[in-house]
């Protein structure tokens, strides 16, 4: 298995267990990009805390967020996982997701002629390039874990073989049935961050496709914020990606200019995370989770911009243009207790029920891999 994100390890997490736990099974985990870099809090080492081993690790990323050094960066990642995948012989590789460590990974595992599973293909995010990087990944594996019938039928509509993808839910909803979460004041402990009446969790990430800047758009973020003097906000700040670094320090900016009432985090890792959920009113920003895991603790999320536009969206969620005004009246429409009885208190999940790890290691363990490749058209001279 591969992880590159602190995001996608937290999804990845109950599987890993699942997998480490199965006598019949060999886990073998390779970890890469942000996990490595101190920049991002060096949360390999959370990897390892979490009682796994880390059989290999793949410097690649860069100290640069520009395109061109993103695009250096997966040149670095590309020769170090045909070496990874050369060393540990792997019977597959588990993929989750759709970032740019992840597409080298498959792109190495592919010309190794490893098969390749694959979790959460078929969405749609149209704000970002994620969404070339996912079916381009979908049409490179073999086994298709995904979390709604709607992105079962997408994968099979690029056309993968209707036997070959399950609809499994989203694997980050068995953290919330699995875990112990903080209570309340414990989670204030681990954050050294006292809650108020009225919290926020923002987390933005930069919009790869979107022609205004992240600067332009972030200050909007901000500025819609600076109108709700009386909530307490935590912040994570962005990935790996470019202009996420431009986004950070303007984060980290404006924590410094409102002492008291806010906190950023590079990570909170996947039990502060969850935890925070409990105790926050909205989740503000454009991450997957406002969409996916949220709803589960039945709090509303604004979902900001484009960058989830396409996926399948609950009652739960506000969708609002990247204008301050518009995100100012978004917030103040999820704290509305009208709308929070009306959208929020009786809405249903729409990405399964919190079991989809155990799911995934039953077909992994029974899978037929010896025939999953077409050796023809894979096997490559020399």
């Amino acid at each position: 298995m591969v992880t590159g994100s602190r995001a996608e390890y937290g999804l990845f997490y109950p599987l890993l267990k699942e997998i480490q736990a199965d006598p019949e099974l060999k886990l073998q985990l390779a970890v890469t990009g942000m996990h490595l870099a101190p920049e991002f809090g060096n949360t390999y080492k959370e990897i390892l805390d979490d009682g796994f081993y880390i059989d290999e690790k793949v410097e690649m990323l860069l100290s640069s967020d520009t395109r061109v050094g993103v695009t250096k960066s997966m040149g670095l990642g590309l020769i170090g996982f045909a070496d990874v995948f050369h060393r540990l012989n792997p019977d597959i590789v588990v993929l989750l997701g759709d970032r740019f460590e992840t597409m080298v990974a498959a792109q190495a595992a592919m010309i190794a002629n490893i098969p390749i599973a694959h979790l959460h293909g078929g969405e749609s995010t149209e704000g970002v390039v994620d969404e070339a990087i996912r079916h381009a990944i979908t049409k490179m594996s073999h086994l298709h874990f995904v979390s709604t019938e709607k992105y079962r039928n997408r994968v099979i509509q690029l056309g993968e073989q209707p036997d070959r993808v399950f609809n499994v839910g989203a694997i980050g909803l068995d953290n919330i049935r699995q875990l112990n979460l903080l209570s309340r004041e414990e989670f204030e402990a681990s954050i050294d961050f006292k809650l108020g009446a009225v919290n926020f969790l923002v987390t933005y990430h930069p919009l790869t496709l979107k022609q205004a800047s992240s600067e332009e758009l972030t200050t909007a973020l901000l500025a819609a914020l600076d109108h709700f003097k009386h909530a307490n906000i935590i912040f994570t700040k962005p990935n790996a990606d470019t202009n996420g670094r431009i986004i950070g320090h303007m984060i980290d900016d404006y924590t410094h200019k409102n002492p008291g009432r806010t906190v950023s985090f590079q990570s909170l890792g996947k039990l502060r995370y969850l935890s925070a959920l409990q105790y926050v009113d909205v989740v503000i920003g454009n991450s997957s989770s406002g969409i996916i895991e949220v709803p589960m603790f039945k709090k509303p999320t604004i979902d900001i911009g484009n960058r989830q536009k396409g996926r399948l969206k609950g009652s739960t969620i506000i969708e609002t243009s990247e204008q301050s005004e518009e995100i100012m009246k978004s917030i103040s429409e999820a704290l509305d207790p009208v709308f929070i009885k009306s959208h929020v208190e009786e809405s249903l999940s729409l990405y399964g029920d919190g079991m989809t790890a155990s799911k995934v290691k039953h077909v992994l363990k029974n899978a037929d891999l010896d025939g999953i490749i077409n050796k023809k058209f894979y096997e490559i001279e020399g």
